[in-house]
C-alpha cells in the first residue's frame, strides 16, 4: 500500500511529461480501489499471485494485456525479476526500468537506480533518466471528497510487520495518555479485520475505552479506509501503509518509526509532518520484520510525552 502511494509522484510527472498519453498500470489484487483516488490514470490490470502463479503465470498474465494493447512505454518500477519478464511478455515497444540482476535482458533500457535517497525520489529518477530532464516539482498526492472534522484524532497502532507494530502495553499507556491531556477530542482506533484483535488488547488497557471509536475490523475496503483516515484532524500513526495515505491526502501525520529507514520510506510530503524515532539504539535503523529483542524495543522506549507533544502542535494549529 505503501508503495503504491508514494509511486503516485511517478504518476503526475508521467502526466506533465506527457500530457495528451493513456496511463494504465498493473496493480496488486487487494489494492485495486486505491486507484480511484490516483489522478491521471486511464485503465487498471488486476495481477493476483494466486491466480498466475510463478513465473509462468507472469508471462501469461503480460501476453494477456498484449492481446488487448499494443503499448509505446512499459515503466517498470519495482525492482524484481518477475516485474521485467512481466513487462517484456506485454510486447511493449520500450520496457524501462533499474538495472538489477539478469533483469536487464527484459528491458530495452535498464537504468541506475539513486540509493540512498527517498523511494519517491528514486521512481521520479526513472522518468528523469529516460527522459533526460530534471522533474523539480513532485508531490505524493491521493484525491478524496471527505473533509476534515476538527478534533478527531485517528490513530494506529498496526503494521504488517512486528517490528513497526506498537506493542499492546505501549499502545495503551500512548491512548491513555492522550486521552488525559485531550478529553474534549475524539478518538478513533483504525486497523483491518487482522488488525483487530491487536486493537481490541489494546483498548481492553484503557480504563475510558468509551471515549474511542474502535475501527478495527470495521472498513473492509480501501475507500473505508480512506474515508475515516481523511476525516481526521490529525493522524497518529506507525509506519505503515496508513501513514502514506493520511500524508497524501493532507491530514497532519505523526509517525512512529521502529524497524525501516525514514530516509528512504517515511511519508513523503513534509509540510505538516513529524517523524518520531528513538536513536538511541545501535540497532537502529534495522530492516528486518522481527525484533531481536522480542516486542520492538525502539518502539517500547519511545517517550510517551514526546508523541502527546507532536499530536498536540498540529492540533494547536
Amino acid at each position: 500500500m505503501g508503495d503504491m502511494v508514494m509511486s503516485t509522484a511517478f504518476i503526475s510527472a508521467l502526466s506533465t511529461e506527457y500530457p495528451s498519453a493513456d496511463i494504465d498500470v498493473i496493480v496488486k489484487k487487494g489494492l485495486e480501489s486505491l486507484i480511484d483516488f490516483i489522478p491521471g490514470i486511464s485503465k487498471q490490470y488486476i495481477f493476483s499471485k494466486n491466480d498466475w502463479k510463478g513465473l509462468r503465470g507472469v508471462y501469461r498474465f503480460g501476453r494477456k494485456i498484449s492481446k488487448k494493447v499494443k503499448y509505446d512505454l512499459f515503466f517498470c518500477l519495482p525492482d524484481s525479476f518477475s516485474s521485467a519478464l512481466m513487462g517484456w511478455s506485454t510486447g511493449a515497444t520500450q520496457r524501462i526500468g533499474f538495472k538489477k540482476e539478469f533483469r536487464s535482458m527484459f528491458l530495452t533500457r535498464s537504468l541506475r537506480k539513486p540509493s540512498s535517497i527517498h523511494r519517491v525520489d528514486q521512481y521520479v529518477s526513472l522518468l528523469e533518466q529516460f527522459a533526460n530532464k530534471k522533474i523539480s516539482s513532485r508531490s505524493v498526492q491521493l484525491k478524496t471528497s471527505t473533509v476534515n472534522i476538527p478534533g478527531v484524532i485517528v490513530i494506529n497502532f498496526n503494521s504488517e510487520a512486528e517490528s513497526r507494530r506498537m506493542p499492546v502495553e505501549k499502545g495503551a499507556s500512548i491512548l491513555n495518555a492522550l486521552i488525559e491531556a485531550m478529553p474534549t477530542r475524539q478518538f478513533v482506533c483504525i486497523g483491518s479485520a487482522k488488525d483487530k484483535n491487536h486493537v481490541d488488547a489494546i483498548l481492553e488497557m484503557v480504563p475510558h475505552a468509551s471515549m474511542v471509536t474502535n475501527k478495527g475490523g470495521e472498513t473492509p475496503t480501501l475507500s473505508d479506509l480512506i474515508s475515516v483516515i481523511a476525516s481526521g484532524s490529525v493522524m497518529l500513526t506507525t509506519d505503515s501503509g496508513p501513514a502514506h495515505i493520511a500524508n497524501a491526502v493532507g491530514v497532519p501525520t505523526v509517525v512512529t518509526f521502529g524497524a525501516g529507514n525514514e530516509t528512504n520510506t517515511a511519508p513523503y510530503n513534509k509540510d505538516r509532518l513529524s517523524v518520531l524515532r528513538l536513536g538511541q539504539l545501535s540497532c537502529e535503523p534495522c530492516l528486518k520484520n522481527t525484533c531481536k529483542f522480542g516486542l520492538p524495543k525502539c518502539l517500547e522506549l519511545l517517550e510517551v510525552t514526546r508523541i502527546i507533544d507532536s499530536v498536540k502542535n498540529f492540533i494547536a494549529h
